[in-house]
């Protein structure tokens, strides 16, 4: 069978002649099947609107959507308008069922124009239908470098906030794309997006989480032997090993404490293996406690 955009010929042709209903024929259709549950009278009632879900089906095709699929979920709204119209609100049938068509199609649009869901709003929803009509309408000729000043104002018409407006900027001007898609990195050779571009360089929250608390536990050795030292042999080290800035010279230190640079290499060197033997000490005792 003959498809156009995936909707077969032989829907076109029944919404095509499917016969115009006069204000009281719709009434007793829609009558009929809310007071007497009469299918044949829904059927007749829904064919004769196929025409108003294509025409509300294509003007949403620049989602990128089948159309079938669109006719498809408008179908489903029309359905819901004949459920739920009331005949004696005198009010045409086509005008009521226009809103459930467009609220079914918008529905399907936002739940399958990407993987993300966004629009969770009714606000939300309004901007992702018409942000580029809001566009086009507040920006003026002469403005149109005035990016930040425009997304202001569709905030304000919209409702929504300006962080709202450029996320929704973004996903409008870009689609989804597959994480195996190829990336070319030379010209003969390529690697899917997932192996080159999410790669996350950074520690492992285990890690991270490790590190920290080694750290933590390597100050506080460092601060139990610092406290073996004598307050010469203390400031000593500090400046010469654990100082962030420059490293004190032997002769400044010297000068400091009225002694030879000599006198203090020699006292740093005692200090040194003072430190190495109490932090040799308490690695041994924490080994022994964790094993």
């Amino acid at each position: 069978m003959v498809e156009f955009g995936g909707i077969h010929r032989q829907v076109i042709e029944a919404a095509s002649t499917a016969p115009y209903l006069e204000r009281g024929e719709e009434r007793e259709l829609a009558r009929r099947w809310r007071e007497e549950g009469d299918e044949e009278a829904l059927h007749l009632l829904a064919s004769s609107h196929i025409r108003l879900v294509l025409a509300t089906a294509r003007r949403f095709r620049h989602y990128k959507l089948p159309l079938a699929d669109l006719v498809q979920e408008g179908s489903v709204g029309l359905l819901e308008a004949a459920a739920r119209y009331e005949p004696a609100r005198e009010t045409r049938f086509s005008t009521y069922a226009c809103w459930w068509i467009r609220a079914a199609i918008q529905d399907y649009v936002l739940r399958n124009w990407s993987i993300v869901r966004g629009g969770t709003s009714s606000a939300q929803k309004s901007l992702f239908f018409n942000l580029r009509r809001l566009r086009a309408r507040l920006s003026h000729p002469t403005q149109d470098s005035r990016r930040i000043d425009l997304r202001t104002r569709i905030a304000a018409a919209t409702g929504v906030t300006l962080n709202d407006v450029e996320i929704m900027e973004t996903r409008l001007s870009t689609r989804d794309a597959s994480l195996d898609a190829p990336l070319a990195t030379t010209q003969s050779q390529s690697s899917p997006w997932r192996d080159d571009c999410l790669i996350d360089e950074a520690p492992l929250p285990d890690e991270i989480v490790s590190d920290a608390i080694d750290a933590e536990r390597r100050a506080d050795w460092l601060k139990r032997a610092l406290a073996l030292l004598s307050d010469r042999e203390r400031l000593i080290i500090m400046a010469r090993r654990l100082d962030e800035g420059e490293v004190t010279t032997l002769a400044a230190i010297g000068r400091r404490l009225g002694i030879s640079k000599e006198r203090v290499r020699q006292i740093e060197n005692r200090a040194l293996a003072k430190l190495k033997r109490a932090l040799l000490s308490d690695r041994a005792e924490a080994f022994i406690a964790y094993a």
